[in-house]
């Protein structure tokens, strides 16, 4: 990835409940906000996904796209753009590491082209609202009896 926006959470549960959260796509639209239709396109031979399409609505950025997943062994997970209406490139990777009893450190990394011109200091403030959503969403949903 060229220059990326990163931010990282702890959260209370070990690195395969995260992982199995992340994992869910069909889910994503319960927690992410901006994720209001997510299918699973193509899995790879373990089942993970490898092509999921989003259907994306985050107030004056609605978007369709489709994106292709690498998974890193339990603790990584990186995606990458296939097609979009409205982005150039998308690059993206959850990284977890375990941090002391049943807690995951998940760093998130991302970098967005856009379509349309955009300074970069406005692009790299939306990259840490997305960053900073998906954290914090992700940190509720996993913790959530």
């Amino acid at each position: 990835m060229a220059e990326y926006t990163s931010s990282s959470i702890r959260i209370e549960a070990d690195p395969a409940d995260v992982m199995a959260v992340i994992a869910d796509f069909a889910r994503y639209p319960d927690w992410t906000g901006e994720v209001k239709e997510a299918e699973v396109l193509a899995t790879d031979a373990a089942g993970r996904a490898e092509q999921v399409r989003l259907v994306m609505d985050a107030g004056a950025i609605k978007d369709d796209q489709t994106l292709a997943y690498t998974w890193g062994g339990g603790h990584e997970v990186s995606w990458t753009l296939v097609k979009s209406q409205m982005l150039r490139s998308l690059d993206g990777s959850y990284v977890l590491k375990s941090v002391g009893d049943a807690a995951t450190e998940v760093t998130y990394q991302l970098t967005v082209d856009v379509k349309i011109p955009m300074l970069g200091m406005i692009k790299r403030k939306a990259e840490k609202v997305i960053i900073d959503r998906a954290l914090a969403g992700l940190k509720k949903r996993v913790e959530s009896p």
